[in-house]
C-alpha cells in the first residue's frame, strides 16, 4: 500500500518550491497526516511526537520514538530516522530535534496551523532564539490537490465504501424475509464497519491509516434528523426512514458514500423530502467544476433546497475535501472561496433535517477533473434503489 517513490519525489519538488517563495528553510510536519503526505510514515498518534524535518535544501529527517524504529522500516520509509527513547523523557522528542538540525541552516522553520500550543512551546525552546517557528499553508495548499497516484487508492476506497452501504442494506433485507427482529441502529453500525475492515485485511498485506480503515453514523426515524447523531440501541422498524453514512479509506485515502433508505413502501411526505434532496445532490455535483468556488457551488446546491421551500430543514453546506482525513479542506461553504482545480476531491452531501420525522442526505465522493467532476462512489441514488421491503 505504499505509494510509489515518485510520488513522493514530486510532493517534494513542489514543497521546495512553495517553501521558497515563503522565504522559508523547511517545514516541520507534527500531525500524522502531513507526515504520511511527506513521506510515507503512518502511525498510531499517541502523547509521543513524531516530527518530520522537511529542508527547502538538503535532505528530510524523521524524528520518531524508538518503539515506532521497526515500523518505520517495516513500511519502507527511507528518510533519515533519529529516535528518542520515551516520553516525556530525559531527553525529549524536542531536544532530539533540536541536536539533529544544528548545523543544518534550520533558521525560519514553517509549521502546519493545526500544531498544539504546547508543542510550538517546546519546539521554540528546544530550537532555541536564533530558530524562529512561523504557521504555514504551504502543505496545506499542496494537499488540496490529488496526485495522480493518489487516485487509485480513492477508487478502491470507493468500492470498499459502496460495498459496506450494501451490507448494510442487505443486513435489513435478509431479517425482512427471514421475519426476524430488524436490527438495532448499533447492530448495523458495527455490521457495516466490521465488513470494511475486513475487506481491507483480506486485499492488503499491509495495512496502515492515520485515523481509521472504516467507519459510519447509523441512525433512523426521529434520530436520523440529527446530522451527527451517533446510532443508539434503537431498533429499526417498518417506515423508518434510515441513513447509512459510510466512510472508507486504502492508504489513508478516504472517501465516503452516504445513502438515504426507506424500509416498507414510502410516504408521500418521505417522497417530497428524499426527491428534493436527491435533486439537490444532483444539481450540487454536477457544479463541482474547475473555475468555480467553493462558496458557488454550495449556494447552486442549497438553493434547491431552498426553491422546494425546504431552507428552515437545512443543517449544514453541501461538503468539504476528502484526502489523507475524512474532513479536511477546501470547505464547499459560502465562507470558503477556494476556486476549484483538478485533483480536488470532495464531498457532495446536502441534507434535509425535519425534527420529530427524519433525515435524507445522500452523498458521494467526487473527483474534479478537466472533463468536469467524476463521482468515484456509485451505490445508487433513485429511491426506488433504496426501499428495503419484503420480497413477495
Amino acid at each position: 500500500m505504499r505509494l510509489p517513490d515518485s510520488f513522493y519525489s514530486s510532493v517534494r519538488a513542489e514543497l521546495t518550491e512553495a517553501l521558497g517563495e515563503r522565504g522559508l528553510d523547511g517545514f516541520l510536519a507534527t500531525s500524522p497526516a502531513d507526515v504520511a503526505y511527506l513521506c510515507g510514515f503512518f502511525y498510531i498518534a499517541t502523547e509521543r511526537p513524531v516530527y518530520l524535518w522537511m529542508p527547502r535544501s538538503g535532505d528530510p529527517l524523521l524524528v520518531i520514538p524508538r518503539l515506532d524504529e521497526e515500523y518505520a522500516a517495516q513500511q519502507r520509509v527511507t528518510v533519515e530516522t533519529v529516535s528518542y527513547f520515551e516520553f516525556p523523557g530525559v531527553v525529549t522528542a524536542e531536544q532530539t530535534l533540536a541536536a539533529a538540525l544544528a548545523g543544518r541552516g534550520a533558521r525560519r522553520i514553517g509549521v502546519g496551523a493545526g500544531v498544539s500550543v504546547g508543542a510550538f512551546r517546546a519546539l521554540s525552546t528546544a530550537l532555541g532564539e536564533a530558530t524562529t517557528l512561523e504557521t504555514t499553508d504551504a502543505v496545506a495548499k499542496l494537499r488540496l490537490r490529488k496526485l495522480p497516484e493518489e487516485i487509485p487508492f480513492h477508487e478502491a476506497a470507493a468500492r470498499i465504501c459502496d460495498e459496506m452501504l450494501a451490507a448494510g442494506r442487505e443486513l435489513i433485507a435478509d431479517a425482512l424475509r427471514k421475519g426476524d427482529e430488524l436490527p438495532r441502529e448499533d447492530e448495523i453500525a458495527r455490521h457495516v464497519i466490521g465488513y470494511g475492515t475486513d475487506r481491507m485485511y483480506a486485499d492488503y498485506d499491509l495495512v496502515v491509516y492515520t485515523t481509521k480503515l472504516a467507519g459510519g453514523l447509523v441512525y433512523a426515524g426521529p434520530n436520523s434528523a440529527l446530522p451527527h447523531g451517533l446510532p443508539t440501541r434503537r431498533r429499526v422498524r417498518a417506515g423508518d426512514t434510515l441513513i447509512l453514512s459510510l466512510g472508507a479509506a486504502v492508504a489513508s485515502r478516504f472517501v465516503e458514500s452516504e445513502r438515504t433508505f426507506v424500509i416498507g413502501e414510502p410516504t408521500p411526505e418521505q417522497q417530497r423530502y428524499y426527491e428534493a434532496d436527491r435533486e439537490a445532490q444532483e444539481v450540487g455535483t454536477q457544479a463541482m467544476v474547475a473555475g468555480r468556488t467553493c462558496a458557488e457551488v454550495n449556494r447552486i446546491c442549497l438553493d434547491v433546497l431552498r426553491g422546494h421551500g425546504l431552507g428552515d430543514y437545512i443543517r449544514h453546506r453541501q461538503g468539504h475535501g476528502i484526502g489523507l482525513q475524512n474532513h479536511e479542506p477546501p470547505w464547499v461553504e459560502d465562507g470558503d472561496h477556494t476556486v476549484l482545480a483538478p485533483g480536488m476531491l470532495l464531498s457532495s452531501e446536502p441534507g434535509v433535517y425535519v425534527p420529530g420525522h427524519a433525515g435524507y442526505r445522500i452523498s458521494d465522493t467526487v473527483l474534479v477533473e478537466e472533463t468536469g467532476p467524476r463521482r468515484l462512489t456509485s451505490f445508487p441514488r433513485d429511491l426506488a434503489s433504496t426501499i428495503i421491503e419484503e420480497v413477495r
